[in-house]
């Protein structure tokens, strides 16, 4: 419906006045002023400002709905489940719902802005000529009288299903980046506080993949293990190993100083934790002689005769060592988990 077809009654009283050329034939940049204002049909149509009320009402909802979807992403989807979607192939379900949501938010947000101020606000042009950067008392009363009436122009105070849509969308948005804020750490658990050792699992040679004898275990060599039943092939073989991985030494009894390793031990076999308790590297560096071992990232030294307790590095602590004994088959295992958490310290360990 164009403003010729709408009843000469219901066209607004007075036309925005045009800014006036300013004529001069020799001037070939003069100023040729602006148009008549045309109004629009939701200036002279109370139903089509109700149409554009409800379009950028349903964009800020689509918004908030946008948001919602976001966080419930966040929380149903894995981090490591694949989907494959057309066009885009094998993706990650998670990110891809966390992409598409947060872009529908943000976009609706913006599209219901834009609608509401082409059709809702005033679009009459205004020119203004440039005044000194200093604002006169008259400038100031006459910007808040502007700001005023733009505020009454924009409808925000009458047409309140905007208002409130919107005041919605945009307290809903920053939650999506409250909900990411669950990426800096862990939430408190016990997963780092145990690990798959377990009363009866035997010690599992890395190297050959069978249980570990007490006679495979020469003096002053080191042997790293896992616990009995995790394979390579598992889909959580890296998670448990960085926990579980065991080195295991054979140092003399009469050598060993610490009483509660000599007892944890078994003919003076005993096992360690492999991961450093500074940054969790992997430990591999082992000198016979004075039982000590060195993790290569920072060097950090244990003790390995002495508890395991740091005598050089960043390390915090010792290395947890655990209990071991032999099964009825004559084979190494395990008498429990460790009785602390392994690798560096974490901010729930209390």
């Amino acid at each position: 419906m164009s403003s010729q077809e709408i009843p000469e009654e219901n066209l607004p009283a007075e036309q925005a006045p045009a800014h006036t050329a300013v004529e001069s034939a020799s001037d070939p940049f003069a100023d040729p002023g602006l148009p008549a204002h045309k109004p629009r049909i939701q200036d002279i149509d109370e139903r089509a400002a109700k149409r554009s009320e409800r379009a950028v009402a349903f964009m800020f909802t689509l918004s908030m709905l946008a948001t919602i979807g976001f966080i419930a992403s966040y929380v149903i989807f894995p981090v490591d489940k694949i989907v494959y979607i057309w066009p885009f192939g094998h993706v990650s379900a998670l990110n891809f719902s966390l992409g598409l949501t947060l872009g529908v938010a943000l976009f609706a947000i913006g599209a219901g802005a834009v609608h509401w101020a082409r059709t809702l606000m005033s679009d009459v042009e205004v020119a203004d000529d440039r005044h000194a950067i200093e604002a006169t008392p008259e400038v100031k009363a006459k910007v808040l009288a502007d700001f005023a009436a733009g505020a009454e122009e924009s409808a925000f105070g009458r047409r309140k299903l905007i208002r409130n849509t919107m005041f919605g969308a945009l307290a809903l948005v920053p939650l999506s980046g409250v909900v990411l804020l669950r990426d800096l750490g862990p939430l408190p658990e016990k997963k780092l506080r145990n690990t798959l050792w377990a009363k009866g699992k035997q010690l599992i040679n890395m190297n050959t993949m069978e249980p570990l004898r007490p006679e495979d275990v020469a003096v002053g060599s080191l042997t790293f293990a896992m616990p009995e039943g995790l394979t390579e092939h598992a889909e959580d073989f890296q998670n448990q190993i960085a926990k579980a991985a065991l080195m295991i030494i054979r140092i003399q009894p009469e050598n060993i100083k610490d009483k509660r390793e000599r007892e944890w031990a078994h003919e003076g076999i005993v096992a360690f934790s492999k991961i450093c308790t500074h940054v969790g590297c992997p430990i591999s560096l082992y000198e016979q002689q004075t039982h000590h071992v060195l993790c290569p990232c920072h060097q950090s030294t244990f003790d390995l005769s002495d508890g395991a307790r740091v005598i050089f590095g960043p390390a915090g602590h010792a290395l947890p060592q655990l209990r071991i004994g032999v099964n009825s088959e004559g084979n190494l295992e395990a008498l429990g988990d460790f009785e602390e958490p392994v690798g560096p310290a974490f901010w729930e360990r209390g």
